[in-house]
């Protein structure tokens, strides 16, 4: 069975893993509907071959993509993919994926010096491809999409495989396919992302810590209703209310409608849709009695020894020469979390270095007898 454009029924699905094997390589993009809906889903995946065929899949049809697991996991197939974190993010989540044969073409164009790193501005650099309007902001869990918008997804995967190549080469003319490579191995071997929920989120909002134990008390009961309406209506929680609003209402501790207006962010229609919940958050966080009022955990910055700060101050400033040495921006050679690891701890020989979780072996290779030397 030859697969259609739309795969919406488990055979479908299963026609297309049969249609895929034998594929080199296969790129894939995902469309989520973060901007519209509260929590997100997956709305989309795209898929494309080395062979020119294109499919769009509906996860919100199907009952799962476990089948199409075997080709993320599969070392031996290349999977192109553009900002890949964001993508395998939902995969791993959702379905259990594990990802090997990562090619990451923001990752590629980064160690490539590119500055502008949007697949638009990329196939228009590489390619001399125009591919249309963005339509990022669209809300893909509506059905039936576009003409427009299908055009808008599969032109997101029909490019990839080129223009990973077209990188390839010129990561390769430059020495540095194999740095590529490594750092998408580290990019496909990054867990799940968690979706544990931080009952104290709402004490790191912007100006929370200006508030008192009773304005914190307030904070919470708007947080925790704000998520509340959020799923109730099915909307982003900062389409319900905005951070700034609600550390403000928290301040103002309003009592009515009027007083709710007065907050900047607070429009009519904010009273109409929430209001009445504003409301009584409010008032939960004044009943709070005096000795259970939330207390702000000061967390005190580390103690840095002389000796980790001298380092520190070193490895800046060999960063800053390095990266003019290999004309890229200091944060692609080395970002700062490799800087504190390594001055925290610095260890002994190029093997020791490349064990650093997130050195990597090209780094160790490319750098590591000089970065020791300053080290020491």
């Amino acid at each position: 069975m030859t697969p259609p454009r739309w795969i919406r029924t488990t055979e479908e699905l299963d026609a297309l893993v049969s249609s895929l094997r034998g594929a080199q390589a296969l790129s894939w993009d995902t469309e989520a509907d973060g901007l519209h809906h509260y929590p997100a889903k997956l709305c989309l995946v795209q898929v494309a071959d080395n062979r020119g065929q294109s499919h769009l899949i509906d996860p919100l049809a199907l009952p799962a993509l476990t089948p199409l697991g075997s080709f993320f996991a599969d070392p031996g197939v290349l999977k192109v993919l553009h900002a890949a974190d964001n993508d395998l993010g939902y995969l791993k989540r959702l379905y259990g994926f594990t990802a090997a044969g990562i090619f990451d073409t923001a990752i590629a164009a980064r160690f490539l010096g590119v500055t502008s790193l949007s697949l638009e501005g990329l196939l228009r650099d590489f390619l001399g491809v125009d591919p249309g309007p963005s339509r990022q902001k669209d809300d893909w869990s509506k059905r039936p999409l576009s003409a427009a918008q299908e055009t808008y997804a599969l032109n997101d995967v029909l490019h990839l495989i080129p223009l990973r190549d077209r990188l390839a080469e010129e990561l390769r003319g430059k020495g540095r396919l194999a740095w590529v490579e490594e750092e998408c191995a580290a990019v496909a071997a990054m867990p799940a992302p968690s979706t544990r929920v931080d009952p104290d989120a709402y004490m790191g909002l912007k100006g929370a810590k200006d508030l008192d134990g009773r304005g914190l008390a307030v904070l919470r009961e708007l947080h925790l209703a704000r998520e509340a309406l959020a799923v109730k209506l099915d909307r982003p929680p900062f389409m319900i209310l905005g951070n700034e609003s609600l550390v403000a209402l928290a301040a103002l501790r309003p009592r009515d409608s009027e007083a709710i207006l007065t907050v900047r962010g607070c429009t009519a229609n904010v009273v109409r849709r929430a209001g009445e919940a504003i409301l009584a958050a409010v008032e939960r966080g004044l009943s709070v009695p005096d000795s259970e009022l939330p207390v702000r955990k000061n967390r005190p910055r580390p103690s840095i020894s002389g000796a980790v700060q001298r380092r520190r101050e070193v490895l800046r400033l060999w960063r800053v020469d390095a990266s003019k040495q290999v004309g890229l921006d200091p944060g692609v050679i080395f970002p700062q979390r490799l800087i504190d690891r390594l001055s925290a701890d610095p260890p002994k020989d190029v093997e020791a270095l490349a064990r650093v979780e997130g050195v990597g072996r090209w780094r160790a290779e490319l750098f590591g007898a000089d970065l020791l030397r300053r080290l020491s």
